[in-house]
């Protein structure tokens, strides 16, 4: 397993890693099937485990949490999310201050641990000022309960005004955590890319195969109980005529260099210099084998070129 650098932290992150959006605690919810892929994982030098609150009401934390137990603190690198509504409370949701700080003490009470690596704030919030985010991440920071503090999806301006109240004072984000993949690259390549290099920001990314469009595993429709059938919004998002041939003639490629559709697809994610780590899902050990074969494949620079003329990364529009 490759090890990568989360920005300038001094921490390093599994090239693959391993989360639990949409499938512990959703698609998998016993406590010996979740053990078993976390196990496999961690066995082949998976250190970085990405969770959130949000991820089937808390269920997925206590499940990776109950997992990763048996493993020493010290060889891992565990994060959560905070900002998704928990309840039908009107302040169980969002960045408050008051949500931040209570939502800390819980995700750690179902995963176990007393501090998290990594906290990222799941969204961005109008409705709280980034000064008053800033600065409740920062108090989890000195208080030991966080190491650092990220972001996900956040607008590249507000993450400025993040940068800006942050100062020389306060922790500033280390982090960002963007959808990232083949049909998704306008974000992380146009908007990200200034903010990385200016501001030092580490890049976590998930959907890496578009809810698994890019495996290969819908090309002849979305089958009721699958990840993409789940999962409504990424529905609309991926599955279109366009995107499908698409993803059909990635077979072709793969082919040629003696992998999955979904091995290549990650494997050019692991090819970009300013991704930290890729998060992929698994509800089986072998799909978990499956992903960490990407790790095996070396793209030439002729692969490359056919898998970005096959999938161009949109123009920037003056």
């Amino acid at each position: 397993m490759p090890y990568r650098n989360l920005a300038d932290t001094g921490v390093k992150l599994s090239a693959l890693s391993l989360g639990g959006w949409s499938t512990f605690g959703d698609a998998v919810k016993d406590d010996a099937t979740v053990a078993a892929i976390v196990d496999a994982a961690y066995e082949r030098g998976v250190n970085f485990f990405d969770m959130a609150d949000a991820y089937a009401r808390g269920e997925s934390e206590r499940l990776m949490g109950a997992a990763l137990k048996r493993f020493p603190r010290h060889t891992l690198v565990l994060s959560s999310k905070v900002f998704r509504p928990m309840s039908d409370d009107v302040n169980d949701r969002g960045l408050s201050r008051k949500h931040i700080m209570e939502s800390i003490d819980r995700s750690l009470q179902r995963i176990g641990t007393d501090y998290l690596d990594v906290y990222f704030c799941h969204r961005d919030d109008p409705e709280t000022a980034v000064e008053d985010t800033v600065r409740a991440m920062d108090d989890l920071v000195r208080a030991g309960k966080i190491l650092y503090w990220g972001t996900s999806e956040w607008p590249a301006a507000t993450l400025r005004s993040a940068f800006a109240v942050a100062g020389s004072v306060h922790h500033r984000p280390r982090v960002e955590q963007s959808q990232y993949n083949l049909l998704a690259r306008e974000r992380v390549e146009r908007e990200l890319a200034p903010l990385q290099r200016e501001q030092r920001l580490g890049l976590t990314v998930y959907s890496p195969l578009a809810s698994g469009l890019l495996s290969g595993k819908y090309d002849d429709g979305v089958a009721a109980g699958t990840r993409l059938h789940r999962l409504d919004a990424q529905r609309a998002l991926w599955y279109r005529d366009e995107a499908i041939e698409r993803v059909r003639q990635l077979r072709r490629i793969a082919e040629d260099v003696g992998a999955s559709r979904a091995q290549l697809a990650l494997a050019w994610l692991l090819a970009r210099p300013q991704v930290a780590t890729v998060i992929t899902g698994a509800t089986t050990i072998a799909q978990l084998q499956e992903n960490l074969g990407a790790l095996d494949l070396e793209l030439s620079s002729g692969t490359l070129a056919a898998i970005d003329a096959l999938f161009p990364c949109p123009p920037t529009i003056a």
